[in-house]
């Protein structure tokens, strides 16, 4: 059975090391109820690390407690979102830029400690844009664009723009994990785009390059409201869906009483 799938089985001492499991996740969007419930599929399936590709913050109405959870990982890169609250929103719609401005709000609140809204900022001045772990380069846009460049299932038709992509893969990197767009799926040199229904056992490099994106845990938009992350254990990457009560979110986000209501109903949406 295939490592990633249903968690690993125990190992005796004199049977050789696994290969180390890494569970990759992004777009977040200060969304609890669906990272806990990743959370706990992650610990089923028994990841060593926790790898995030930013948007920890952003859309949803829990970012301090989404931060405090990002704390505890091995990696936490800088997302548009992180980017924006510690800069500007160059890009931003207007629903976009009430949730960013609602969420500087939450992290400057008076009701917590100075030094304690001044950890949370100081954890997000500290994320990367970029990183690596073994044969994959790790962004939250893509490549060329590590922050704010989002790679859609159409980009796969563009020759040009799929060729570039590939040319700025970091030495020896034969995949580069993604998040921003929320669309998880697999792109390939030929150029083409695999949705992860047409590779249920895993996705394995036959040769050549490969950018995964990994979807959102917080706001999915590829049309199913469960949360996406992967696996990937260096050779293998395997794509997860899990449930979770998106009307706990959607009620907190209402609840705000400031924060658009559209970004509640995208999430019995998927979109």
């Amino acid at each position: 059975m295939a490592p990633g799938l249903t968690g690993r089985p125990t190992r005796h001492p004199s049977e050789p090391t696994p290969p180390m499991l890494w569970a990759i996740i992004s777009d977040l969007h200060a969304n609890i109820p669906a990272l806990e419930a990743v959370l706990r599929d992650i610990e089923r399936r028994r990841a060593d690390q926790i790898l995030c590709l930013g948007d920890v913050i952003g859309y949803g109405p829990q970012p301090r407690e989404t931060l405090q959870r990002a704390r505890e990982w091995q990696l936490n890169l800088l997302g548009n979102h992180e980017h924006a609250a510690l800069y500007y929103a160059e890009d931003f719609n207007e629903r976009a830029r009430i949730a960013l401005d609602w969420t500087r709000s939450q992290l400057n609140s008076k009701d917590f400690p100075p030094e304690e809204n001044s950890r949370l900022w100081e954890f997000i001045d500290g994320m990367q844009e970029r990183s690596q772990i073994e044969n994959a380069l790790l962004v939250h846009g893509s490549p060329r664009d590590p922050v704010r460049e989002y790679m859609l299932p159409r980009d796969a038709r563009d020759s040009a723009k799929m060729a570039e992509i590939f040319e700025r893969f970091l030495p020896g990197c034969g995949f580069c994990f993604v998040g921003h767009s929320h669309v998880p799926g697999v792109y390939t040199e030929q150029p083409s785009f695999l949705a992860p229904a047409r590779v249920p056992q895993g996705f394995t490099l036959q040769g050549g390059k490969a950018l995964i994106n990994v979807g959102s845990v917080g706001q999915p938009r590829d049309g199913d409201v469960r949360a996406s992350y992967a696996t990937y254990d260096g050779e293998t990457v395997w794509f997860h869906r899990v449930e979770y009560d998106f009307r706990v979110t959607q009620r907190r986000i209402v609840e705000t009483n400031v924060l658009p209501h559209y970004l509640a109903r995208r999430l019995e949406e998927g979109r």
